[in-house]
């Protein structure tokens, strides 16, 4: 294995003291501007680049921002959201010669176990927090930390403090604010458009397969649900919700129930790609014509809604441009900037084939 170039290594090509090359590298005075672009120029010759470990432990930023996902790890392969989520956050981050120290784990309490190891070991600046959750214990253990953080998602509010742990493992500080700074989506605003759609081509029993019943999103998606049919005049016998864990089999399963009931629903609208595709095949396999006799919309526009057949209505937002905007946003607050809330652009619907009218004598 080559040996990894050393700041000795370019003392002795630049004919200069290890000091300079020191003071050079690290921005600090003590050398002329000749001799600091001579250094500079060997060690980008020599491929030198800075020690992150011995910088965080000097003090100075190790150069990495993390993200933990904490989900179930079979609900991630086929699912586009995140994949199209990192690409915007990883955009940004190389730009700016940051790396992304991303995990997957099982569940919120090893999330909380990561980012203490993480502050511990001082390996990341800060954290893009993903799927806030209802009396989340994530935004007052950072604050605690005194970890930088970004929320990709609104926030519940009343986040409920995270117990201590045992001594020594966290600073002896009041907490921190309980969020830094956070990007958000018009959920509200995006089911609204839905319910115009699927309420205007006449449906009148609607079904929303959810996702998992303990992240914000979803709770929040169900709520707009119930306010917009409530505004249209359909009740909770007409139009709600069910939830699942993400993943096409639970998708599956859920629509298979919901259209075995007495006056099953006209329409269905799942909050991912793979529940709708899987949704759309369970409807095909039980002899149910979309969008004949039954409707689909997917809340995330994917490849996937547009090569199925038939094309599913869905949701088209810049996923991301979501990514991109968190990135920036914990790049601006590691800059010194001030905490903030960033607005992603509002999504829209696209009508395709999987929706139209209901059959006549199924709504009233």
């Amino acid at each position: 294995m080559a040996r990894r170039p050393t700041i000795k290594d370019i003392a002795r090509q630049a004919g200069v003291s290890e000091s300079a090359v020191s003071f050079a590298l690290n921005d600090r005075p003590g050398v002329s501007q000749d001799t600091r672009a001579r250094i500079r120029r060997v060690a980008e010759e020599l491929g030198w680049q800075p020690n992150s470990a011995a910088r965080a432990l000097s003090g100075e930023r190790s150069g990495a921002v993390g993200l933990v996902l904490a989900r179930p790890a079979h609900t991630l392969g086929v699912e586009s959201f995140f994949l199209q989520l990192v690409s915007g956050i990883q955009e940004v981050l190389s730009a700016a010669r940051t790396a992304l120290l991303f995990q997957v784990v099982e569940d919120i309490d090893a999330e909380c176990a990561v980012y203490r190891r993480w502050w511990a070991e001082r390996r990341v600046d800060g954290v893009l927090v993903v799927d806030p959750r209802i009396r989340d214990p994530r935004p007052a253990l950072l604050g605690r930390l005194g970890l930088p953080a970004v929320t990709i998602g609104e926030p519940e509010t009343g986040t409920e403090p995270e117990p201590a742990t045992e001594p020594g493992r966290e600073p002896a500080t009041e907490p921190g604010p309980v969020v830094v700074s956070s990007v958000r989506a018009d959920d509200a605003g995006a089911m609204a458009q839905v319910l115009d759609h699927l309420h205007g081509l006449g449906h009148r029993r609607i079904v929303h397969i959810a996702g998992l019943p303990g992240l914000a999103h979803t709770v929040r998606r169900m709520d707009s649900l119930r306010t917009e049919a409530a505004r249209r005049g359909l009740g909770p016998d007409q139009v709600r919700s069910v939830v699942t864990d993400y993943s096409d089999a639970e998708g599956a399963a859920a629509t298979r129930r919901v259209l075995a009931e007495p006056g099953p629903p006209t329409a269905l609208v799942y909050d991912n790609d793979v529940m709708a595709v899987a949704g759309s095949a369970v409807a095909a396999e039980l002899g149910i014509p979309v969008p004949g006799r039954l409707s689909i919309v997917a809340w995330d526009d994917s490849a996937l809604c547009r090569v199925t057949h038939p094309r599913l209505t869905a949701l088209v937002r810049d996923t991301a441009g979501f990514g991109r905007l968190a990135a920036e946003e914990l790049l601006a607050v590691l800059a010194g900037g001030p905490p903030g809330v960033r607005i992603s652009e509002q999504p829209r619907l696209e009508p395709r084939e999987s929706t139209a009218p209901p059959p006549a004598h199924t709504e009233s």
